[in-house]
Order: structure tokens, then C-alpha cells, then sequence
């Protein structure tokens, strides 16, 4: 089968060996695969968690049909239209845990779309509802807002009843288009004063909820913006892996600051997370309520192509790569 691969001088498509599932996954032959940050850090030659090096197929989640199941697996059959989150997506064949296998809704989804879904909806729910704990009524920044995952987490905090949602970007254009999402505020990260825009949109409170994506530049001035006994969570780091922290600041505020990752989480947690998700959010993802707009597709063969306009940092929404029949 055909795959993107991390070679040595850069993203390389070649021929490989089509992988077999295991008693508890599926092989799915793919027609469509989300395009994600992780990817850019496993194409430029850093492992993200046990994925990536010299070899590796790169990609965290697709869609497709069942080819062949496991032998503990009851809830998908050869035929289904599936979307899950699973590595090495960036390939004609690809093994997902059954427990991150899910069909397609039958409202017409293409494959296009149900590949944009899978790692949002698992990351953003764990963040905003199991470790950001939202309650309705309460206020919410998502950093990074117009990545497809923060798109993902501004639709969810407004679907459980957030009453004030802001979400930040960089560009002037995106942060337009954030309240189509749920955004009832932008803000710009890059501005000193954002903090002070969304305390003064809070009452001087701050927001109780900050879903992270940026880390690095923002940390001092996402304690600012928090509300005491609010909590932050610490999904990426679009600005750095470091930064200056006002420990003083986190003090006073009493604010949970709350790390995640599915880097080093068991199968049976992601399972878990996943099990959440469908229970919670999967009637709304049926009826189109939750749902990422496309920016741009590429052939498979042309993956090194779509990562660069990743890395451009000129999309809205999803990039995603097609398979074709």
C-alpha cells in the first residue's frame, strides 16, 4: 500500500506493507485523513510520545470502511463507513483500537468531513468537560481558537451552556469568523492587552475556564485573565514548550492548572475518553451541531504539500488528505 512516511530528506510517499489488526482493532481502508500539529512536530523529525522517527507513517486520524475486524470486536463490521483516531492514518490502510472506532453518522457525512472530527472531539471534550470541568453558566477562553480542534472546543463550551465564550487568534480574518463557531469575543494573543479585555468583559473576574493551545507567551497572562479558584488546561504549546510563570500570581488565584496529553495515557483511558465523548456529544455530532469547516484537501501524494500549508499557518479549520477510490 501506499503511505507518507518520515524519510530522511523530508516527507516521502512509498510502498509498504498494509498492517493486519489485532483481536481489539480494525483495519480500515482509508479514504480521508485530518491533518494535525503533531504532524508537523513527528515531520520534522521529533517523536511525538512512542510515534514518529526515520520510517514512521505520519497522521493521528482518518475516516473510511471496515476491511477486516478483530476477533473481540462487536460494534463495527466489515462495510461500515468509520471515523477514528489512530496513527499511521497517512496511508490507503490503516488499524485504529476499537474503542476510537466509530461510525459515520447517516446524515449524508462524507468521509471528508468524519476525518476532521475524531481527534477534536476526544481532545476537546476531555479538556473542556472531564479536566476543565465547565459548568453551564460559566465563562471560557479557548487559546488558539481557529486551529479545527479549538473550533471543536468553542462549539462544545456553547453546547453545554457556557455564558460567555472567547476564543484568540492571531489574524484579524479568523477571529471574524470564530462567533459562526460559538465565540461570543475574539481576542488577538499577540496583543499586550488582551487579559485586560477579557476581565473587562468578565466584570473584572475573569474567565473560570482557559482551554490552552499556546502555552509559552500567554502563560503569565492567562493567570491574569482567570478567575480565583478557575482552572487552566494545558492542551498545546503553538507558543512555545517554554515561558515565564508568575508562580505568585497562580498562588493567589488558587488556579487549578491542569496538564493533558494522550501521549502517555493507556489504551483503556483513551477508551474511556472516548466512551465520554459518544455518550455526551455524539447526539449533536449526528445532527450536524458540531461540525469543522474544510479548508483545503490534497491527494495523498501530495502530503508533503499539505503540511507546508499547515506550517503556513494560513488555514481555517481542517486540512485533510483523500485517498481516493
Amino acid at each position: 500500500m501506499k503511505a507518507a512516511v518520515i524519510g530522511e530528506k523530508g516527507v516521502e510517499i512509498r510502498e509498504i506493507e498494509a498492517p493486519k489488526p489485532g483481536p481489539e482493532q480494525v483495519l480500515v481502508k482509508v479514504r480521508a485523513a485530518g491533518l494535525n500539529r503533531a504532524d508537523l512536530i513527528m515531520a520534522s523529525g521529533r517523536m511525538h510520545g512512542p510515534t514518529g522517527g526515520a520510517g514512521a507513517v505520519l497522521g493521528l486520524e482518518l475516516s473510511g470502511e471496515v476491511a477486516e475486524v478483530g476477533s473481540n470486536v462487536t460494534h463495527v463490521k466489515r462495510g461500515d463507513r468509520v471515523m477514528c483516531s489512530a496513527a499511521a492514518a497517512y496511508a490507503e490502510y490503516a488499524v485504529a483500537d476499537m474503542g476510537r472506532t466509530h461510525k459515520i453518522p447517516a446524515n449524508n457525512m462524507s468521509y471528508e468531513q468524519a476525518a476532521t472530527l475524531p481527534v477534536g472531539l476526544q481532545t476537546m471534550h476531555n479538556a473542556v468537560v472531564t479536566a476543565g470541568r465547565l459548568k453551564a453558566g460559566e465563562a471560557v477562553l479557548i487559546q488558539g481558537a481557529s486551529s479545527g480542534v479549538g473550533l471543536v472546543a468553542l462549539q462544545i463550551a456553547k453546547q453545554k451552556g457556557a455564558r460567555l465564550v472567547i476564543g484568540s487568534s492571531t489574524n484579524a480574518e479568523r477571529r471574524e469568523r470564530l462567533k459562526e463557531f460559538g465565540a461570543d469575543m475574539a481576542v488577538d494573543s499577540r496583543d499586550p492587552a488582551w487579559a485586560d479585555q477579557v476581565l473587562e468583559a468578565t466584570g473584572g473576574k475573569g474567565v473560570d475556564l482557559i482551554v490552552d493551545q499556546i502555552s509559552g507567551y500567554v502563560a503569565n497572562q492567562n493567570l491574569k485573565a482567570t478567575a480565583i479558584l478557575g482552572r487552566i488546561v494545558n492542551v498545546g504549546r503553538l507558543g512555545g514548550f517554554h515561558g515565564d510563570f508568575d508562580f505568585d500570581l497562580h498562588a493567589a488565584r488558587r488556579i487549578d492548572y491542569i496538564g493533558v496529553t494522550f501521549r502517555t495515557r493507556s489504551v483503556a483511558e483513551v477508551r474511556e475518553i472516548n466512551r465520554l465523548m459518544r455518550e455526551d456529544l455524539w447526539p449533536s455530532v449526528e445532527a450536524g451541531k458540531i461540525a469543522l469547516p474544510i479548508d483545503r484537501t490534497y491527494p495523498l501524494e501530495q502530503a508533503a504539500a499539505a503540511l507546508e500549508h499547515m506550517k503556513a499557518n494560513a488555514h481555517f479549520g481542517k486540512i485533510v488528505l483523500t485517498m481516493g477510490g
